[in-house]
């Protein structure tokens, strides 16, 4: 028999069976793993297993082959920081399917874990989209592909950057920049270290990561970014 206990973040559950479901939980020491979860509607697990939501696991199976069986205690319910919030919601939403779609099973990716952990502790706050576009950085970096945000690709300089190559994903300062400046990703003023987030500057952000993940993480499986990320993007177009 195999089994392990850790904490976890419910990113998927789809109903299998008449009482039961799949899940696919992102752990702390373990990665991604999927379960099955019994009695998904009884009164004990109402409301635990929700996307988003922090829980502890306990996961066993008699072979690494099988898919196995989760037991789940609730240990935070994010639904109070995100309800009334339909770009919030998106948000989550977002962030769960792409670390659904990224993370192969059971790879250990403990930054991803904790940086989920301060994103979803930065729902309570108002500069969360900052943070998710922090996440989305983040996460690219532990898949291997990360940006490089601090220097000049052209001039090696750290000063007055605010372009971002959509090839190389390295920063650009405004004078190397200028002549390809319509085909530059715009650096956001919070990625450089300032105190400003308009609602363009999110925007930018959202544009800058979602251009790496769909050109270096996606297109390998010929897929786009999933859907509640391309909603998340139109949501602040909409403002």
């Amino acid at each position: 028999m195999l089994a392990f206990e850790d904490q976890g973040i419910i990113l998927s559950v789809r109903p299998h069976g008449e009482t039961g479901g799949i899940a696919s939980i992102l752990t702390r020491a373990h990665g991604r793993s999927m379960g099955y979860v019994y009695g998904l509607g009884s009164e004990r697990l109402r409301g635990v297993t929700e996307i988003g939501n922090r829980v502890s696991v306990r996961w066993q199976a008699k072979s690494s082959e099988q898919l196995g069986t989760f037991q789940l205690e609730i240990e935070r319910s994010i639904t109070s920081d995100v309800m009334d919030d339909p770009v919030k919601i998106t948000a989550l939403q977002s962030a769960c399917a792409i670390a659904e779609k990224t993370l192969p099973e059971r790879e250990k990716h403990p930054h991803v874990f904790e940086a989920f952990s301060v994103l979803l502790d930065a729902f309570s706050g108002e500069i969360w989209p900052v943070s998710y576009v922090a996440w989305e950085l983040g996460l690219l970096r532990e898949l291997g592909f990360g940006l490089d945000l601090s220097v000049c690709a052209a001039t090696g300089s750290a000063e007055d950057l605010i372009y971002v190559s959509p090839k190389s994903g390295r920063a650009v300062s405004a004078a190397a920049g200028s002549v390809y400046k319509e085909k530059m990703l715009t650096l956001p003023p919070y990625l450089r270290g300032e105190a400003r987030m308009e609602p363009q500057d999110i925007i930018d952000g959202l544009q800058l990561t979602g251009h790496f993940l769909l050109k270096r993480v996606f297109s390998q499986s010929h897929s786009n970014l999933p859907e509640p990320r391309l909603r998340l993007e139109q949501k602040f177009y909409q403002g």
